[in-house]
């Protein structure tokens, strides 16, 4: 296909979309996560060593919703960047730590709930606080390490430094590629099978076993379905149209059009918009953690309930009042 025949990139999409996700997802993820660190220091002695990573998935988390405001202005202002490029690269920074810092926390806590369920002999008394604290320290350094290389792609347009692109701009994009693939294959792929594996055995074992705690079967099942959610949701959609989005802009550099590219763009800006939802959904693994936040849980939707509830009778009195 010729270059005249190219089909219209939809640009504008992102400044219609991803703004208001932005707004959601910042308001409901400091409130969540506020609410969950909160409750979880609260219990920490009862959650065992597992929540030095729950704590640590929560700072990600504020670490990367922090940012989101400066995002907001970017994309309202029609993709003009008015913080500075050092600021620029810092906010992606800080995106990649939180994506990847959270695919690691939860291999991390996958890992340990498969070492005390199938292997619980072995490791009982031999997994402490230090070496749940080293391990944290070890998956920030890799995951740093992992998105350094990304702080020396340019983020800016050609001609401008308004842009501020979450890959590169089109001059280095085949670079920016290949460096996509590895990252993806060492920062999601391989934790995603060893989630996979983990879980997978924890299964097979709790399935056989005639005496495994009920609500030990429970707990894992619903983690379990919260790594589902998480992945199939968040994690695998945006790294698949990632690449995707990346192979599509080589091809159009090399004047290589195909029909699909703009389809490919829009659905990469949904998957954007997904993937900052791992955010607001992470506080979920505080609730299968402790049987106490799911109690404080209930209470707090149950007074918000009877709030709305007395909220309705007292405005169908003063309605009932005025037409009297």
């Amino acid at each position: 296909m010729n270059n005249s025949s190219c089909p219209d990139i939809s640009f504008n999409f992102t400044g219609r979309f991803l703004p208001p996700v932005y707004i959601l997802v910042f308001i409901v993820g400091l409130l969540a996560n506020g609410w969950g660190l909160k409750s979880l220091l609260h219990n920490w002695k009862k959650l065992g060593n597992v929540n030095v990573f729950v704590l640590n998935l929560g700072l990600a988390d504020i670490l990367y919703l922090l940012t989101l405001p400066f995002l907001v202005v970017y994309y309202l202002m029609e993709n003009k960047w008015i913080f500075g490029e050092a600021f620029c690269k810092i906010t992606r920074f800080c995106f990649n730590l939180n994506l990847y810092g959270s695919i690691g926390f939860l291999t991390c806590i996958s890992v340990y709930r498969y070492l005390a369920i199938v292997h619980p002999m072995r490791v009982k008394g031999r997994i402490t606080l230090t070496h749940s604290v080293g391990i944290s320290v070890m998956v920030w350094l890799l995951v740093s390490v992992q998105s350094l290389p990304d702080m020396f792609f340019t983020k800016t347009s050609v001609n401008s430094t308004e842009k501020c692109y979450d890959t590169t701009n089109k001059i280095y994009v085949e670079d920016y590629l290949k460096y996509s693939l590895g990252w993806t294959l060492t920062g999601f792929f391989i934790p995603l099978l060893i989630i996979l594996g983990c879980y997978g055995h924890v299964i097979v074992v709790l399935c056989r076993s005639n005496t495994t705690d009920k609500l030990l079967k429970q707990r894992c099942l619903k983690l379990l379905c919260i790594l589902i959610l998480l992945f199939s949701v968040c994690y695998i959609p945006y790294h698949v149209l990632k690449n995707l989005n990346l192979w599509s802009r080589v091809l159009l550099k090399q004047r290589i059009c195909r029909k699909w590219s703009n389809g490919v763009y829009i659905a990469r800006q949904i998957s954007r918009g997904l993937v900052c939802l791992n955010s607001a959904l992470n506080p979920l693994v505080y609730l299968h953690g402790s049987e106490g936040i799911l109690f404080q849980l209930r209470q707090l939707l149950q007074r918000a309930r009877q709030a709305v509830t007395r909220f309705s009778v007292s405005l169908t009195q003063v309605t009932l009042t005025s037409h009297m």
